[in-house]
This record gives C-alpha cells, structure tokens and sequence, in this order.
C-alpha cells in the first residue's frame, strides 16, 4: 500500500512539472504568434527603463493597437511628466508633443524597421526572424534571447524576452556586446481584447489633450549651454554665437573639420495654432525624449530648450550619436 501511494505521488508530481514546463521552444513560438496575431486590438501599459552609466530615465509607457497597422504609443517621462506620442494610422507616423501644439510627421515604415521593446509585433518579428536564437527556462518562466535592430545605436546586439506560463510576455532587457543591460521593460497589464473609438488614432483627437509639464514652460533665456561629449574624428567648435528671438534666444555651436555640423539650442515656443512639421526620416527614442531623426538632422526636445544637430557630410547614426552624447556644462549667463 505504502509503495502504490508512493507510486501515485511521483506520477502526479511528474504531471505537475510536466504541466508546468510543457513549452518547447516550437510550441511556444507558434502559440505566441497565434495569440498575438489572432488580436484584432490590444492595449498594454508598462514602464520603460533606459541606463547611461550611472544615469537611468524611466517612462510610463502606454500602447494602444488596432488592425489595420493603427498604433497610439504614450512615453511620459516620469523626471518632468514630459508627454510624448508616436501614432500611425493611414495618414503617416508622427511624433506628437501636445503640450507645444506641435508635431513632426514622418513617412515611415516605423515600427517594423526596428525593433521596439514595448509593441507585441516587433518582439514577436524578432523571435521569428532569428534562427539563432536561444531558448531556455528559468523556474516558472521562458527567456528568449534574440538579435535586436537598433539602426541608429549599435551597440545594442541583443534582447532577453521574458515569459510567463500563460504566454504573457513580462519583461523585455536590451542588452550590449558586454551583457549590460541597456534598457528595460516591464509590462503590467496587457490586453488583447481592446476595443476603440473610430476617433481614436486620428491626429486631431491625440491633439486634443493637453498635459502640462516642465516642457511646456515657456523659457525666457538660457542659463547653461549645453555641448555634445561625442565629437567625430578632426571635428572642433569653431564658433558660438547667441541670438536673440523675440520670445527667448538661440544659442548656434559651429563645429568645423573633417566632419563639420552645427548644434542649435533655443528656448522653446508654444505654438497659437497646431503645427505639423513635415521630416524625412524616422522617429528615434533618445535618454529623455523622442527625436525626429532624418538624413541631416536630429531635433528633440528637453527641459523647455529645443536642439537640432544638423549637417550635409555626417550619416544618422553619427548624428544620433552626438545627440545621445549631450551633457551639461556651465559657462556662465
């Protein structure tokens, strides 16, 4: 009797850790793809972490899907509740800033060009497309490591995406050739079933809403110039003038040499009217805010003062780079 109960509890223990890690790396592909994909609509919520050294920048992330190809993605920076959208719909990609009535639209093949740790369909597209890829379970959970497509930041080589039993995607770290994780996701509540107002992906609904935030202020002058860490080889300040707008000032850093450009830093204007401002080019997730990025230039904002690193000799990832270098450094009001 003691041996056939023994016997009954090594079976139903061999059930439970069977049930417990029944997903090979096929299966649960093919069932995440399912479940993904089957989604006519979703909506998650999460917070986006991004390391520099010793620095970290935290987002509320919110992302709202709807088929065809409709995508709402809210970045609020939690430092200075500075609100950012990136939306797509049949019109194009913009990147929105409500609380400085002002947009730039893009015609993009955005989200698919890259990956994007906050969208199901990228993570996914980067499970798929990587035939390389490495598949294991830790305690209750699958990790899937695969290769990452940062166009503009190469040192981001690969990501560790976590999931639950349940096929719920949990965690999503970006990593460098070191193994430093480079940034961070965490999803919090996802769900497939959403549905959504016919108004709800159009331009003029996302506008609508205005958050005020440390950007929004309007900056009368600026007290600390700010220059860029990352030089190209052979490149030096030549020239730095100031001018004066009729709200605020301008503040042009000319850099000459092998590969000249020009850093442009002003005093925000809050727009009367809505503004769209029309850029060829791709919207890119810097520290602290969204950049409209293209061939010869990169504008962002930060803080209540506007940036724009432009040149005609260096690509988009130099010019990206330079952007992610800037660092602040009193010389005086």
């Amino acid at each position: 009797m003691k041996k056939y109960l023994a016997l009954c509890f090594v079976m139903v223990g061999c059930l439970f850790f069977a049930g417990c890690g029944k997903y090979g790396e096929k299966d649960l592909i093919k069932d995440l793809g399912k479940k993904i994909e089957d989604s006519k609509a979703y909506h998650l919520s999460g917070e986006l972490e991004i390391f520099n050294n010793e620095d970290s920048y935290v987002y509320d992330v919110d992302v709202s899907y709807q088929k065809e190809e409709n995508f709402r993605v809210s970045l609020k920076n939690k430092t200075n509740n500075h609100q950012q959208i990136i939306l797509k719909n049949s019109d194009g990609v913009y990147v929105l800033t409500p609380s400085l009535n002002k947009s730039f639209k893009f015609q993009s093949e955005w989200p698919y060009n890259n990956s994007q740790s906050y969208l199901l369909q990228t993570i996914l597209k980067d499970i798929k497309t990587d035939n390389d890829r490495q598949f294991k379970k830790v305690e209750d959970k699958y990790v899937i490591t695969t290769k990452v497509n940062y166009s503009n930041n190469k040192e981001l080589v690969k990501q560790q995406i976590y999931i639950d039993k349940d096929l719920n995607i949990l965690e999503v770290h970006v990593l460098n050739s070191n193994d430093q994780v480079q940034m961070k996701m965490k999803f919090k509540d996802i769900d497939l079933k959403a549905n959504y107002s016919d108004k709800y992906f159009t331009l003029n609904e996302n506008m609508a809403s205005k958050e005020k935030d440390e950007n929004s202020a309007q900056v009368s002058k600026i007290d600390n110039i700010i220059y860029p860490m990352y030089l190209p080889a052979n490149t030096y300040l030549s020239a730095q003038d100031k001018v004066t707008k009729e709200e605020g000032e301008r503040i042009i850093l000319t850099f000459k040499g092998d590969n000249p450009f020009v850093f442009v830093q002003e005093t925000v204007d809050v727009e009367d009217e809505f503004l769209t401002i029309p850029v060829y080019g791709e919207p890119e997730l810097l520290m602290d805010s969204v950049a409209a990025v293209s061939n010869e230039s990169v504008t962002w904002v930060s803080n209540g003062i506007e940036y724009y690193v432009t040149s005609d000799t260096l690509n988009e990832q130099q010019l990206v780079s330079i952007a992610r270098s800037i660092s602040v450094m009193p010389v005086g009001k």
